[in-house]
């Protein structure tokens, strides 16, 4: 099983739009990043999941968009502070490849248990609209690769 772990990408300031969606930057790193996946990185992911917060759903339909993967689905369990626990239980019973869209600190403790099974230890820094791609081989994680807005020209 291949999970896909995107921290959403750039969103504007709270100030400036309280449901905080993507900033113009924000829309084009995730365009390149997505791009830049379906080209190299062989992306077989049959569902995308997102928190239902705006910033992260609109990255979760850049994706579904470049990736031709069906449209995003909202989901519990992907807010910032919510329990890792939460999906680490949910991907037991998981054998497809899938896309998870979430904030910061959730997507690091999340990576960080998979990986450690330390949700405190920072095991992989997250970058907004990067995505960090795990695998599972007898029910062992490791990372595969990692892409981020500022590697890609």
């Amino acid at each position: 099983m291949n999970l896909y772990l995107v921290q959403h990408a750039e969103a504007v300031a709270k100030e400036q739009d309280p449901e905080r969606p993507l900033s113009s930057k924000g829309l084009a790193d995730i365009k390149k990043i997505a791009e830049f996946a379906a080209k190299n990185c062989h992306i077989g992911a049959e569902q995308i999941l997102h928190s239902g917060k705006l910033r992260a759903r609109q990255t979760a339909e850049m994706l579904a968009t470049e990736l031709n993967v069906p449209t995003p689905l909202e989901t519990d369990g992907l807010a910032p502070l919510d329990a890792p626990t939460i999906w680490t239980e949910r991907l037991i019973e998981r054998t497809e490849d899938i896309i998870l869209v979430g904030h910061l600190p959730y997507m690091s403790k999340l990576a960080s248990t998979l990986l450690s099974g330390v949700s405190e230890t920072d095991v992989i820094h997250f970058q907004m609209g990067g995505i960090v791609a795990l695998t599972r081989e007898e029910n062992l994680w490791s990372l595969r690769w990692m892409i981020v807005p500022t590697i890609l020209p």
